[in-house]
């Protein structure tokens, strides 16, 4: 069973691994971050953020300052897909953003369908033809 958990990225609970949804690699322990089976870009953020003003003539010119800020690109490393992107300071770790209970998980998807896509607006998951929608109704 795959469960969906961001644009890009899903968990497979049979072997409880990240995968890209894209094209399905095998990133890491869904244990662990994600973002160690990933390929990480050290962004200087004056490549992304471009001065407004001449950096020769004014030492503030609206662009981030390296010394200060930092960006990083993380994407996958088979497809090239980016997969998340932080502003961190210098030196600061990479976040640990998403952490699940895989155990919990497990429990909660056993008796689900599952889900491929993500509905769109409000529209509710598709379910199969069988007549029962998970109400006691």
């Amino acid at each position: 069973m795959k469960v969906l958990v961001t644009e890009n990225l899903r968990i497979d609970l049979d072997t409880e691994l990240y995968e890209c949804r894209h094209c399905g690699t095998e990133l890491v322990s869904a244990r662990e971050s994600y973002k160690r089976g990933l390929l990480v870009y050290n962004r200087d953020p004056r490549e992304i953020h471009k001065p407004l003003l001449d950096p020769s003539k004014y030492p503030r010119n609206y662009s981030p300052n390296p010394d200060w800020c930092r960006i990083l690109e993380y994407y996958c490393p088979k497809c090239g897909t980016m997969m998340e992107t932080e502003y961190l300071p210098p030196g600061h770790p990479p976040l640990h953003d998403i952490e699940l209970d895989i155990d919990a998980l497990k429990e909660q998807w056993k008796d689900r369908e599952e889900v491929l896509e993500a509905p769109i607006g409000n529209a509710p998951p598709k379910r199969k033809a069988h007549g029962h929608c998970g109400h006691n109704h």
